[in-house]
This record gives structure tokens, C-alpha cells and sequence, in this order.
């Protein structure tokens, strides 16, 4: 495949001011209006021949009869490896985001959303997070005395579930031991996650057997393995363990000309909802070191849908690749402004849950 390197200057320039044009306007672009923008002095004429040499490398194509060009995926895939001059975000740009994601007193859920709509805002296009399902905190959690040798654990979250768990006891347990239980935990426990829950209840009762009698611990020790094996740890690799938040999709019908521009935007919208594909996106971030770019075809996710995907992961306080955001749209986007602002928000949300 043909590099930047192997084009001369007068041939990298022409591509780059198509690609520029064209990701600016939508339009094909043509050898008079060429003429007039270059920094060079060239013909109308020379131009063609040009255009005529960038086409038959497959970096440029005519959509119609019309004597303008517009770039193919090869031709933007140049561009944005060779030939993209990519900015920084200004102090305010940086301020204006940082402002709308951090806030006051919000939850991880309230940061990724407020993430996914300020891409969305900035680049016209729809923001998108993939993140791992949040466990409701615990809220409540109560032992009831059924059967001599058995109890009933009531587990209540922050998000109103309940669950009702039946845990083998001591026989002769007496009342006070149950309650001694139930208000052991919920000094403890209480706005903990059921991972978190396990962890602290593993340390304690190493450490702190001497404050409770041997018939509280093992009501506890018996609540802690019913816990152990009520949920399992999900998979990186399994989709229910993820939860998508998509922005915008009304953006993405913006820019609609042609009826096969609105058939592409349908199949992204059926795409966007087929979240069992959505954890190969997971997989593509883990593989980047900062922002990746994928045009059209490139990602098979939605080489369908004709669009482009500007993505990077963000990561936990122990460098972990947790999740991943950024921007989906059509391949006409302005990658030159979307890549820092999609560097910089995953940065941002990496130290914010964390």
C-alpha cells in the first residue's frame, strides 16, 4: 500500500486540501477551486493530473459524473496518519469540559453520562461510553429466625432490590445472636458494593472474632459464603457485564443527503443497540496506547454502517483498562479537533472514578 512518503510535495498537498475540503463542506472537490487555495502556483490543468495520479492509487474517487473528488477510505486513512495536523484543546476548551463531566457530588454513572453528552456536543456527532455494570450498594441487610438450623438473610440495595437468601445456622441459635449479627453488618456494610462487602467481612472476622461471641460469627460466616457464590464475577468477555451510554444519535441525522446516507445511519442505529458486539470494543482499547481511529471498513464492528469510531480507554488508579469512550459518526469528521478532545475526556474520567 502506497505511504505519505512515497508521494511527492505537490501530491500531498493536493490530497490533503481534498481531504480538508471535503471533511469540511461534503462536497467534491475540484481542480478550479484547488487552484485557488493551494501555496502553490498550478495550473487547473495540472491539478487534473494530479487528482488523475491520487485516484489511481485508490486515495481519491469521483462519487459522480462531477469533475470533483472526494477522499476513499485509504485516502483519509493517509491523511490522518500523515498529513493531519492535530491541535490541542485551549485552557477554556479543557475548563468547558472539565466543568460539565466533574460538577458537584457526582456518581461514577452521572460522570460517564455527563462524558458521553459532552462528546457528543462538541463534535456533532454521537459520544459513546462502554462501562462496566455498577453493583447497587447495600442498603439494608437483616437476619430472620425460620426453622431450628436455618435463617432467612434480607438483602435490601440503594436501588430498592431485594433478596431473600436462606443460610444454614447453629442449632439453638437464640434471638440476640441474629440481632447481634444483623447490626454488625449493617454498621459495616451499609453503601457497600457486595464485592466490597466480602472483602471486609474477610479481614474483620480474622481480627475482630474476640468482640463478637462464636455463634454471631458463624451466623456471618455462613451470611459470607451465601454471598461468595450469589454473583459471580462477569467476564471482561461477556457483554452483560458492560453497559452502553450513547449521546446524540439525533446528530448523526444532521448531515443526511442521499437516501444511502440515511440507510447508513439505520444500520448504525441497529449496530449502536447490538450491545453483544459492544465488548469488542473493550478488546480494541485495550490494544491502544491513547486514541485510536477506525474508518469505515477498518473496524468490522460497523464497516456496515460506513462510519468512523475515534476511541480510547480509560483506566483505574492501577492502570487497568475499565472502560472506553469517544465518538461515532460518519467518516466525515473532524478528526483534527475529536482526538485531543477524546484523549483528554478519557484521561479526565480515569482520575474522576477514581
Amino acid at each position: 500500500m502506497v505511504a505519505v512518503k512515497d508521494l511527492n510535495e505537490r501530491s500531498r498537498e493536493i490530497l490533503r486540501r481534498v481531504v480538508e475540503t471535503y471533511l469540511e463542506t461534503g462536497d467534491p472537490v475540484g481542480s478550479r477551486f484547488l487552484s485557488r487555495h493551494l501555496p502553490m502556483p498550478l495550473s487547473a490543468a495540472s491539478i487534473r493530473n494530479v487528482m488523475s495520479d491520487l485516484e489511481a492509487l485508490g486515495l481519491i474517487f469521483s462519487p459522480h459524473t462531477s469533475a470533483g473528488r472526494v477522499p476513499t477510505e485509504a485516502g483519509l486513512r493517509m491523511f490522518v496518519d500523515g498529513l493531519l495536523e492535530i491541535g490541542d484543546l485551549s485552557e477554556d476548551e479543557r475548563g468547558q469540559i472539565e466543568r460539565q463531566i466533574a460538577g458537584s457530588h457526582k456518581s461514577v454513572e452521572d460522570v460517564l453520562d455527563e462524558a458521553s453528552k459532552m462528546l457528543s456536543g462538541l463534535s456533532h456527532a454521537a459520544g459513546f461510553v462502554v462501562a462496566p455494570k455498577f453493583e447497587a450498594a447495600l442498603k439494608h441487610i437483616e437476619f430472620v429466625a425460620m426453622d431450628p438450623g436455618r435463617a432467612l438473610v434480607v438483602i435490601v440495595t440503594d436501588g430498592g432490590e431485594v433478596e431473600n437468601r436462606v443460610i444454614d445456622v447453629p442449632m439453638g441459635l437464640t434471638p440476640s445472636a441474629l440481632v447481634e449479627a444483623t447490626n454488625y453488618l449493617n454498621a459495616r456494610l451499609r453503601g457497600k458494593s457486595f464485592e466490597e462487602a466480602k472483602t471486609i467481612l474477610a479481614s474483620e472476622m480474622e481480627t475482630q472474632k474476640a468482640e463478637l461471641n462464636e455463634l454471631t460469627s458463624r451466623v456471618i460466616s455462613s451470611g459470607l459464603a451465601t454471598w461468595s457464590g450469589a454473583k459471580p464475577a462477569a467476564s471482561n468477555d461477556d457483554p452483560l457485564s458492560k453497559s452502553l451510554i450513547v449521546r446524540g444519535r439525533s446528530r448523526l441525522l444532521d448531515d443526511v443527503h442521499a437516501m444511502e446516507d440515511l440507510e447508513r445511519v439505520r444500520l448504525l442505529f441497529d449496530d449502536l443497540e447490538n450491545k453483544r458486539d459492544l465488548v469488542q470494543l473493550l478488546g480494541l482499547a485495550e490494544q491502544a496506547d491513547g486514541v485510536r481511529i477506525f474508518i469505515g471498513s477498518e473496524n468490522k464492528l460497523f464497516s456496515m454502517s460506513g462510519s468512523s469510531l475515534v476511541i480510547s480507554p480509560y483506566m483505574d488508579s492501577r492502570q487497568h483498562v475499565v472502560g472506553v469512550l469517544g465518538v461515532i459518526g460518519p467518516t466525515r469528521l473532524n478528526y483534527a479537533r475529536i482526538i485531543p478532545m477524546v484523549d483528554y475526556t478519557a484521561k479526565l474520567v480515569g482520575r474522576l472514578i477514581n
